[in-house]
């Protein structure tokens, strides 16, 4: 059995382990969705008390909370093995049992837990894609829809790299910290606003050290058809969901020093 078909594999027994509890899967993907359901709210109710933001109005905000939501629900649904790598795999000396298998590590930590509910975050961020098609008029030619698939892929690669490197913190810490969740969380609630909000160096931090502007804030401007406040080309959102693909990369490379590190268990 090639790579592939062992993680989809391990996809459909995850989904099938789940759908064993309809009711438990129905009710954690309804909690997801309605949980960010009041973000969407608070985010509505910013927009009614004080109308357009320097510029920006509800539509176009609606359209980078739309796609950020919808990168994270299935990076994240991707990388639930990393998540928990040092509570069920490392603590309990199951990673061994993913070494000896002749395939693909990363492969096999995606597939471990492919969460349904985050199904909830993403028919959200669908819901909210189309509220900014109606407020922000936004006419879905064939450029745009390549736009936002390709902007779709380097946020989804970007929010896995980030919980690539969660992961590898457990190779020196036996747990995930917290702390990376600054980077996940927070980087969606980062990244559901336009760049140009943002002060000069926190701008910084979210294009050249955690990509977050890359594959949001620069591919919504061509989407939108707006020009750069901050004076970056129109050209920029149609190559900068790259970065999130280098992150990616960039990750592994930091996941294999940590494999190297890892000792065994002993057991």
């Amino acid at each position: 059995m090639g790579a592939l078909p062992l993680f989809f594999r391990l996809v459909g027994a995850s989904i099938g382990g789940q759908a064993r509890y309809p009711a438990s899967a129905l009710m954690l993907t309804l909690g997801q969705f309605l949980g960010n359901g009041i973000e969407v709210i608070a985010i509505w109710a910013l927009f009614h008390r004080f109308g357009d933001v320097q510029g920006w109005g509800i539509g176009e905000v609606a359209l980078f909370y739309g796609l950020v939501n919808c990168m994270f629900a299935i990076a994240d649904a991707l990388g639930r093995g990393f998540d928990v790598l040092g509570t069920e795999f490392l603590r309990t000396g199951a990673f061994d049992r993913l070494l000896l298998r002749p395939r693909p590590l990363a492969l096999q930590l995606m597939g471990h837990d492919f969460r349904i509910s985050r199904a909830g975050r993403l028919l959200q961020g669908l819901g909210v894609l189309v509220f900014a098609t109606y407020h922000a008029g936004i006419a879905w030619t064939p450029t745009a829809v390549a736009v936002a698939l390709f902007a779709l892929a380097g946020g989804i690669a970007l929010f896995l790299g980030i919980l690539v490197l969660q992961g590898t913190l457990a190779f020196w810490t036996v747990e995930s910290l917290e702390i990376a969740n600054v980077l996940t969380y927070g980087g969606v609630q980062a990244a559901q606003y336009p760049l140009a909000l943002y002060a000069r160096w926190f701008r910084c931090v979210l294009t050249f050290g955690v990509p977050l502007a890359c594959v949001a804030y620069y591919p919504a401007l061509t989407i939108l058809g707006k020009p750069d406040p901050l004076g970056a080309p129109e050209w920029v959102g149609m190559v900068s969901p790259l970065a999130g693909f280098v992150f990616l990369a960039a990750s592994f490379g930091v996941w294999r020093l940590g494999l190297r590190r890892y000792a065994s268990t002993g057991s």
